[in-house]
């Protein structure tokens, strides 16, 4: 009897993990898409079910921390580029984030049980708040919105209504649309209820298939663009015995010339060169005498003062830096930590990067003069994950450049997600994507989200790819977030009026 009552207590948390497992699996690399609906739904019979506010918050914890766990699996690798000295934080710093990015969605779960009074507006009131825990996410502090709802979908028809509503607004739709299910199939629901509960979802479905249907095909600029791939694995990259392997690896792939045509434009990766930029006038030299002519984007380190900057630079067909760029999103504990400032003026300085400890942030987002190619929007590495971020800057330009080092991510799903992300952005912006990573994956995405052609991850090597012109401006490249924000704020005015209209009635 007493592990009956066990079994019974245990059962709804041991299915809401594997609801969690199974969202999570729609993610890349396994791109399970078709697993959502059945845990969406899974997930919003449970919270139906779960008795009280608190069970049901913690029962959205448990969701959220298997999903977030597998689908952030890819956290504990940097700590085993050197495992006997870090590799026992591994576990540690999987189960924080896993657990810290589920309290946005735990707390989502226990008001939602809180305030809805039936279970169609306590599932209406769940769509509200998950959605505004989702946006919470990905703006409070430094925000972290890897693993966003919108990604299930990177790699169907519905990514394209990315263009139009947004990675939020596309998590709303979701939401919206599958777990109004759940009141389907409960037992004492009312023909016209269910009827109901299933319009959403086919709206969903037929504005996906709408969205995509109306894809242009992009055109060609007749530019050419250089991807370099060096293929340095993080434990080897820095270390002296390799360091000017992969640097000249990247000169040699520069200097190729397979084609009559040089291309217009090469980019190497994320920090590929050695010295900071004051230091590099040799590298940047040689580096200008390998591309003969052609203009090169590089990343590299670059010091003012006591800061220090995760820059890229480009140099023109001359070989004269012609523009720089300054990482402003940052990694929280990976380039700097947080309120190292504040620590500073408690006579605490070695987290202050105002004095040399981490990298300092760049000014914003901005637009960069690219020569023949035009204007892009640069990004490094962690940006691409922020669709706030692109449409934060200056202008739109004609393309998105994106270097990134994801040799830190491992080889199994951070650098497929990491990838997808980047997909997206493209397909918000209605611009192509070059993107260019050390260990790959490098890739020219088109503006509609298909990419043109890659280099595969772990691969050193380069490739020349035709670069797609840019669609006209998107919706969402627009009016960004807060067409999303602004219909979940009505979305839950409406239900609160509901409610009110409810308890009014029972009241009389």
């Amino acid at each position: 009897m007493i592990a009956a009552a066990v079994r019974g207590r245990y059962r709804p948390l041991i299915l809401a993990a594997v609801a969690g497992v199974l969202l999570a699996c729609g993610l890349a690399p396994l791109h399970f898409w078709w697993l959502a609906p059945p845990a969406l739904v899974a997930i919003g019979a449970l919270f139906l079910k779960s008795g009280t506010p608190r069970r049901a918050s913690f029962l959205g914890w448990i969701f959220g921390s298997a999903y977030f766990a597998v689908a952030m699996l890819w956290i504990v690798e940097p700590f085993f580029v050197d495992a006997a000295r870090h590799g026992w934080m591994a576990p540690f710093a999987l189960c924080f984030m896993a657990g810290g990015l589920a309290l946005f969605w735990g707390s989502a779960f226990g008001l939602a049980f809180r305030f809805g009074a039936t279970p169609g507006l306590r599932i209406l009131t769940l769509i509200v708040l998950w959605s505004f825990a989702e946006f919470a996410r990905a703006y409070v502090l430094t925000g972290l919105p890897w693993a966003a709802l919108a990604q299930i979908w990177s790699v169907t028809p519905v990514a394209h209504l990315l263009a139009w509503i947004g990675p939020h607004g596309l998590a709303l739709a979701t939401l919206a649309a599958m777990l109004p299910l759940t009141l389907v199939i409960a037992p004492d629901g009312a023909r016209e209820r269910r009827l109901a509960s299933v319009a959403p979802a086919a709206v969903f479905v037929i504005a996906a298939f709408w969205a995509a249907a109306g894809v242009p095909e992009p055109e060609m600029t007749g530019k050419t663009v250089r991807l370099v791939q060096p293929n340095a694995p993080q434990d080897q990259k820095w270390h002296p015995d390799h360091i000017w392997t992969f640097f000249q690896r990247q000169l040699d792939y520069t200097a190729q010339r397979d084609d009559p045509k040089a291309p217009d434009l090469i980019v190497w990766p994320e920090s590929s060169v050695p010295p900071f930029l004051h230091m590099a006038d040799r590298e940047l030299t040689m580096i200008a005498d390998a591309a003969a002519g052609v203009p090169v984007v590089l990343g590299i380190r670059r010091a003012s003062g006591a800061r220090l900057f995760n820059s890229l630079a480009y140099l023109d067909e001359t070989g004269v830096i012609a523009g720089t760029y300054d990482k402003h999103h940052l990694v929280p504990f990976g380039e700097y930590i947080p309120l190292g400032g504040v620590a500073a003026q408690m006579g605490i300085y070695g987290f202050a990067a105002d004095r040399g400890e981490g990298f300092s942030s760049g000014r914003g987002p901005e637009l960069m003069s690219f020569g023949a190619l035009g204007y892009g929007i640069p990004l490094i590495c962690y940006e691409a994950v922020f669709p706030q971020d692109v449409n934060g800057a200056p202008g739109r330009g004609n393309f998105l450049l994106q270097i990134t080092n994801d040799a830190w991510f491992g080889a199994h799903s951070g650098p497929y997600q990491h990838l997808e992300q980047a997909r997206m952005r493209a397909i918000e912006q209605g611009l192509p994507m070059i993107r260019v990573a050390n260990t790959g994956i490098s890739a020219i995405i088109g503006p509609t989200g298909r990419t043109v052609d890659s280099l595969p991850l772990n691969t050193a090597g380069y490739l020349d790819v035709a670069l797609p012109a840019p669609l006209p401006p998107t919706l969402y490249s627009r009016t960004g977030d807060i067409g999303a924000f602004l219909s979940v704020l009505l979305l839950g005015l409406a239900v609160s009026a509901l409610q009110f209209a409810r308890n009014r009635a029972n009241s009389n």
